[in-house]
């Protein structure tokens, strides 16, 4: 079962139910992982938001399956990424989704509409 990529934009339209939420389907969440980068980033968004740690911590990590911790590799993929990504001004977390996605092989799942003019090596899946 191959795996997908999915970024903390994705993962807080999966909780909240916001556009595009629907195109992460049942099949799609059990083959979904997510990187500890954009974990954090989800993570702070919900606490800032009112959740406590515990609860944003559960519902943050509940659309993916693993999360994958930040590596040598993908911090060396994601710094070099920002020459390609910088006109498109993503941030260091997008970049280490993308990072992941390089070093897995396998398509990433994002609501960020701008990714669609990405060309990096990997699929990109943009859900509204």
């Amino acid at each position: 079962m191959n795996r997908i990529v999915l970024d903390a934009s994705a993962i807080l339209a999966a909780i909240n139910s916001e556009p595009g939420a629907e195109k992460l389907t049942a099949d799609l969440l059990a083959r979904a992982v997510g990187s500890a980068v954009n974990l954090a980033e989800v993570q702070t968004k919900l606490v800032s938001r009112g959740w406590t740690s515990e609860q944003a911590w559960e519902d943050g990590t509940s659309p993916v399956r693993e999360v994958v911790p930040f590596d040598e590799e993908q911090a060396k993929v994601a710094g070099d990424l920002v020459t390609r990504t910088r006109h498109l001004g993503l941030s260091l977390g997008d970049r280490a989704c993308l990072a992941l996605g390089i070093a897995l092989n396998v398509p990433v799942y994002t609501a960020e509409k701008s990714w669609k003019k990405l060309k990096v090596g990997v699929r990109i899946h943009v859900i509204h």
